[in-house]
């Protein structure tokens, strides 16, 4: 089984919610990805989504934007990062999501791209520009190496096509809680359980929420619902606030920032 796929599995039996963060690599610093997602897991992530930077990442805003421009200004390659998560993966126990653009993909070749990620210790990916209609090649792919492929249910996605995408989803599926950019935000919206009650109907592969999760309340608010909340922009300023304090600094940072988020879960199983 893969890794994502048990880690839910176990949650699921044990009653338990998922944190997943997400971080750019390369960013504070081109060789800090291993040190990152050590401190994040014993934080008590659960699963991360490694950004890998591109000139023009899809939907994000501009705290991930100017991460990954500063990821890309020092360095940044994807076969840096294919190297540091294989230098890290056997110290890791949690499951490693790929969020990578689809025309970085093209350009390697899908089949060369799958087989050195999952050579390297990913065990899935997230391609945010990959329409469902054009996703069959890559799901086969993923699954041929034994990956999962999460794709994105919008908020505007009708309820027919929202089965499509989970369908196609391996893993879990990445429900995106708002209209517009990646960003931390105050509040969550008020729709979000009727849309998570709605998409149950139609499949019972694993819920994650992204876009707007910023604090252990709204985890807890997303966990109520969901399997898994998801963090990106909150964490990636938080680190990005502390570049000029060394790695060691930055990991401290990150554990403890991921900590306080992951008490969330213990809010929300406190309510039900």
């Amino acid at each position: 089984m893969n890794r994502i796929d048990s880690i839910f599995t176990d949650l699921r039996a044990a009653g338990g919610k998922a944190l997943m963060p997400f971080v750019t690599a390369g960013d504070p610093s081109v060789g800090a990805l291993p040190a990152v997602l050590s401190a994040v897991e014993r934080g008590g992530a659960s699963v991360v989504e490694v950004g890998i930077p591109f000139s023009d990442p899809i939907a994000d805003g501009p705290v991930i934007q100017a991460s990954m421009k500063h990821a890309l200004d020092h360095g940044a390659t994807v076969e840096g990062v294919f190297a540091q998560v294989k230098a890290a993966r056997s110290d890791l126990t949690l499951g490693l999501v790929a969020m990578v653009s689809y025309s970085i993909v093209h350009r390697w070749g899908l089949t060369e791209f799958v087989d050195t990620a999952a050579e390297a210790g990913f065990d899935g990916f997230i391609f945010p520009d990959l329409p469902v209609e054009e996703s069959d090649a890559a799901v086969a792919a993923a699954r041929s190496a034994g990956l999962i492929l999460s794709m994105l249910v919008a908020p505007s996605t009708p309820i027919e096509r929202a089965k499509r995408i989970a369908e196609a989803s391996t893993g879990f599926v990445y429900v995106v809680s708002r209209p517009g950019i990646t960003g931390a935000r105050t509040a969550l919206p008020e729709e979000l359980p009727g849309r998570l009650a709605s998409l149950r109907g139609v499949t019972d592969t694993p819920m994650t929420v992204g876009f707007g999760v910023s604090t252990p309340e709204q985890v807890a608010q997303v966990v109520s619902v969901a399997d898994a909340a998801i963090v990106g922009s909150a964490l990636v300023d938080h680190l990005a606030q502390r570049r000029d304090g060394g790695a060691e600094a930055v990991a401290l940072a990150a554990e403890e920032m991921v900590a306080a988020l992951a008490s969330g879960l213990g809010q929300a199983a406190g309510t039900q």
